[in-house]
């Protein structure tokens, strides 16, 4: 009976993901399943001023910190999905000033992180037979593939088919919808659809597919998102702010037309929770990833069915 442990959107969090990696032990789960948006949003200066101290924008509060405190201050940030690079006042200048030399700044970190992150899958989970999937998200750079590779325990498994356990096979897209910031990897639902279909068609046992697709299905609970106007700024309701539903026409389109198992989702951080789609369950487990808080779902599988699931928080 496999257990499956599905997260996703960390951005960049390793509080979060290594939270991720010791959830094998603690869930006893025979999967491990982190389905996009792994990378991170934001690029942190540190900057070097005199007399051994460096200034920064600290959780959007402009602070001080003297040498001593300095990878004690990179860590925090990492945890809460920051990067961090020290430079001086000329350097950081010169990056700002520069379009590529800014994307080449982010990019090491991000693949650096992704590097560190890849190693500690292989120490942690050394000598068991767990299998760790980790595909991208429509927030992660086009650069990330390159480095996310199957290799030991780790799959990517974005445009394929896997096997998961005996019984249930995963199709996976990370790709989503278009939204307002224009991220990485958008698509118009029309091309969207047509990704997921050709996946869809290629499964042997459609009955009992997992459907492992990043944004969730449009008009449900899990895709509940505050509306945004065209400067990016939340819309104001009432005494709160507007919701919308956010997913994808071309997700929903493909679970009602197939009926797969499960359908395991993200984008939407606000909307953790469950629907049932015709005979599908779908799962949306959140992400709280800037307070270090890992949001995910267990789900035990039987005889290609699913037996039962859990929403966790830790």
């Amino acid at each position: 009976m496999p257990r499956l442990f599905f997260i996703t959107d960390v951005h960049a969090s390793d509080r979060c993901f290594r939270k991720f990696l010791n959830a094998a032990k603690a869930y006893k789960a025979d999967v491990l399943i982190l389905g996009g948006d792994i990378t991170g949003k934001v690029m942190i200066p540190i900057v070097e001023q005199a007399k051994g101290t460096y200034a920064l924008s600290l959780f959007g509060k402009q602070t001080t910190i003297r040498r001593e405190r300095l990878a004690e201050t990179r860590k925090s940030l990492l945890d809460a999905g920051q990067y961090s690079f020290v430079t001086t006042p000329a350097e950081l200048q010169e990056v700002t000033a520069d379009k590529s030399k800014e994307d080449a700044v982010f990019n090491q970190a991000m693949l650096s992180l992704l590097d560190s992150w890849l190693a500690l899958v292989e120490e942690r989970l050394k000598g068991t037979d767990v299998q760790c999937y980790i595909s991208p998200g429509n927030d992660d750079r086009l650069e990330l593939d390159a480095r996310l590779r199957d290799s030991g325990h780790v799959v990517n498994p974005e445009g394929r088919i896997v096997e998961i356990g005996s019984d249930n096979e995963m199709i996976t897209v990370g790709f989503a919808n278009p939204t307002p910031w224009k991220s990485p990897r958008e698509l118009p639902e029309d091309q969207l659809a047509k990704v997921i279909e050709g996946l869809a068609l290629r499964a042997r046992r459609p009955e009992s597919a997992i459907y492992n697709l990043h944004v969730p299905p449009i008009g449900t609970e899990l895709d509940k998102a505050p509306a945004v106007s065209k400067d990016l700024s939340y819309v104001k309701e009432g005494l709160g702010f507007k919701f919308i539903h956010a997913g994808s026409t071309a997700v929903r389109e493909a679970i009602e037309k197939h009926a797969p198992l499960l359908g395991l989702h993200g984008h939407i951080h606000e909307s953790k929770g469950f629907v049932k789609l015709g005979r599908t369950l779908c799962l949306n487990p959140g992400s709280e990833y800037a307070d270090g808080i890992l949001r995910g779902a267990i789900v035990n599988l039987q005889d290609g069915k699913v037996k039962d699931f859990l929403l966790t928080s830790g």
